[in-house]
């Protein structure tokens, strides 16, 4: 079973590969370097804007995910959004998402003002879809609409 842990600037790089492997798979896209980088550093320098967890096995990281906030007015509460979600090829399969889950939620639970957690996830993404419903997450009636000005969309 692997170990979760806060990621640290440390490991920016790591994650910066884990997320141009996430836009290669899921969405055939190429991200910019330089762009994917100050990002990731842009996250660690303002924490108010969320944080990363880190998977290890045998003290290598294999997995990953990103939480960031959503105020829900509805809800007088925090919704904390899962994104950049990424496991290694070699260590799917192997409970290294259910990990994360978990150490997300627990963080999550603890949290006072969090009401609950969401992500999105790519229409024809059937395996990742089963991923999530597996932890207890389920598929909501909202669609998810966007404009964007910066990087890929």
């Amino acid at each position: 079973m692997p170990t979760v842990r806060p990621a640290t600037p440390s490991d920016a790089e790591t994650i910066a590969s884990f997320n141009e492997a996430i836009a290669v798979e899921t969405e055939g896209k190429t991200l910019d370097p330089g762009t994917i980088r100050a990002g990731v550093k842009a996250l660690f320098a303002r924490p108010e804007l969320g944080f990363y967890l880190i998977a290890e096995e045998e003290g290598r990281a294999v997995g990953q995910l990103m939480v960031t906030y959503e105020w829900s007015d509805w809800r007088n509460g925090v919704f904390w959004w899962i994104q950049s979600v990424y496991v290694r090829k070699e260590s799917r399969g192997r409970g290294v998402y259910r990990a994360l889950h978990a150490a997300v939620k627990e963080r999550a639970k603890r949290a006072e003002d969090v009401c609950g957690l969401r992500l999105y996830v790519e229409r024809e993404n059937g395996t990742a879809m089963e991923t999530y419903r597996r932890t207890g997450m389920h598929e909501t009636p909202y669609r998810l609409f966007e404009e964007s000005w910066k990087g890929i969309g």
